[in-house]
């Protein structure tokens, strides 16, 4: 019998962690009797894992198509003002369709939010008991202007915040300096006196910052919080992003509830390390099928031959290979992983590799992984480029250890994939990491280092790299944790919960009656 009928909404196309989110929970979901609708953005084509239908295969899902707004793009127009917009980012990255929010003029918000109209119709909201949507976005206003009747929960992953904290850094700046965020992009080249207003920190980022993309800040800040505040409940996907919220956003703490990110632990599970096993994984990702990719190079410009095998395997496949997965954003990391191997490398007392499992394809912030690694040396480095999560299973399986350098990553999915294949996580004590690595003192699953502190990466990647006996005990420790509590079927239990509270909040609100 069906228990309810949630709608789930993402703005995004299939790219980062929520999307990961909305593919394993909605069968979950399923499994316990809810009815599930997507609607979701799109890119891309049949086959390609950016696109909705491919990568949500087997679910029902309705979408917003933005090949057109790409396209617009490439032929110099701008996406985000196409009559289907591209959505905006939380990002501010050079020459991409999905502009940061903050760049956005606030007279294009509504035809953001207005186009979601149609997707969420064939999702059939009018008969939805809640709305599930992802990430604060236009995707809200919609909901809310066309079924005001439904319940809806706003489920935040991190970025959100982090970009409403990025507008409020850089407002303070402009106010020190007597300006304001529309005025800062003439403003910031005459500000002669900076210097002896702004301190160090502050001062790197008046010159690091694109203060064009920044202009309409203050709107999106007031947007997205007063999203927020709308919403009949919040879940966050860690405590120290729940008290952000309540912080930053303003909420009640008691309209906030924590619910971690789970796995799907039928598809990551441990593998038998058969030989060549290994090797035959690499040759596809960086011989056969090599998608890395530099700067100035596409996809594939980064290949590898058979030989290049054998340094990253060992001479008897028994090199440590340590694996970093993700896109190259600033906060995680990267240039400062890489750095840390080379620095380590001399100390290492058994081979060891170190795999760049990602970056999407012309996106990076900040310095580019695949040049710095060209300035510290490329031995033992190895960039893979872009992979569909249908190869993470296997790419997990012929590792050794996760390595997640990055500074307050608001829940990052692949930590819990790794722990749930066997794999111990090297991580920053920050963020969404301190909630899921080492847990219990007593059985410890992996190595926490403080945050930007490049010796101790450094020091941790030498420490388990040359411990294989405790890199093990450690991997079996994430193992067992992985399976006893991070299962998505096991996590349905506290997402129904919340349906509940975020229906009983929408009736409070509609008879004008709050109860604590």
């Amino acid at each position: 019998m069906e228990r309810g009928r949630v709608v789930m909404g993402l703005l995004f196309f299939p790219r980062g962690g929520a999307a990961y989110v909305v593919r394993y929970l909605t069968p979950a979901l399923v499994r316990a009797d809810w009815s599930v609708s997507l609607a979701v953005g799109s890119l891309g084509d049949a086959g390609e894992q950016t696109h909705a239908p491919t990568f949500f295969a087997g679910l029902d899902v309705q979408v917003l198509d933005y090949n057109d707004a790409v396209r617009s793009f490439e032929a110099g127009g701008d996406a985000i003002a196409a009559p289907i917009p591209m959505h905006p980012s939380y990002e501010d990255r050079v020459d991409v369709p999905d502009a940061v929010f903050a760049s956005v003029p606030p007279e294009l918000a509504g035809h953001l939010s207005s186009v979601w109209e149609a997707p969420f119709d064939a999702a059939d909201a009018d008969r939805a008991d809640v709305f599930h949507l992802h990430h604060l976005t236009p995707q809200f206003d919609a909901a809310r202007r066309y079924w005001p009747h439904v319940p809806l929960v706003a489920h935040l992953h991190g970025t959100e915040m982090k970009l409403v904290e990025a507008i409020r850094q850089r407002a303070e700046i402009a106010a020190t300096l007597g300006e304001t965020l529309e005025t800062m992009p003439t403003a910031a080249a005459h500000l002669e006196d900076a210097a002896s207003r702004l301190d160090q920190a502050e001062l790197e980022m008046l010159h690091a910052t694109r203060w064009q993309s920044w202009r309409h800040g203050e709107f999106w800040d007031a947007q997205l919080t007063r999203q927020a505040q709308a919403a009949d409940h919040l879940i966050t996907v860690s405590p120290q992003n729940r008290d952000t919220a309540i912080s930053i956003l303003g909420i009640e703490p008691q309209d906030v509830t924590v619910i971690p990110n789970g796995v799907d632990i039928d598809r990551f599970r441990p593998q038998p390390r058969l030989p060549g096993s290994r090797r035959a994984t690499f040759r596809r990702a960086l011989v056969e099928e090599p998608r890395g990719w530099s700067e100035t190079g596409p996809p594939g410009a980064l290949a590898y031959r058979e030989s290049d095998l054998d340094r990253l395997l060992g001479d008897n496949d028994d090199a440590t290979v340590l694996l970093f997965v993700g896109r190259f954003l600033h906060f995680k990391r990267v240039p400062a992983l890489i750095r840390a191997f080379a620095h380590a490398r001399n100390r290492f007392t058994r081979p060891a590799s170190l795999v760049i499992w990602g970056g999407h394809p012309g996106e990076w912030e900040g310095e580019h992984p695949a040049t710095v690694a060209e300035a510290v040396g490329t031995d033992g480095i190895y960039f893979t480029g872009w992979r569909g999560h249908d190869d993470l299973p296997d790419a997990l399986a012929a590792c050794d250890a996760l390595v997640v350098p990055s500074v307050d990553d608001p829940y990052p999915q692949v930590p819990l994939e790794a722990m749930a294949v066997g794999l111990p996580v090297i991580a920053c004590a920050s963020g969404g990491l301190l909630s899921m690595v080492n847990l219990d003192p007593a059985r410890p699953t992996g190595w926490l280092v403080p945050p930007d502190d490049l010796d101790a990466l450094t020091d941790a990647l030498i420490t388990a790299v040359n411990s294989p006996v405790e890199m093990a005990r450690r991997g079996t420790n994430a193992l067992d944790h992985a399976r006893a509590e991070l299962s998505w079927d096991g996590l349905v239990a506290r997402f129904e919960t919340v349906y509940a509270q975020t229906i009983e909040r929408h009736r409070q609100r509609a008879t004008g009656r709050t109860e604590n």
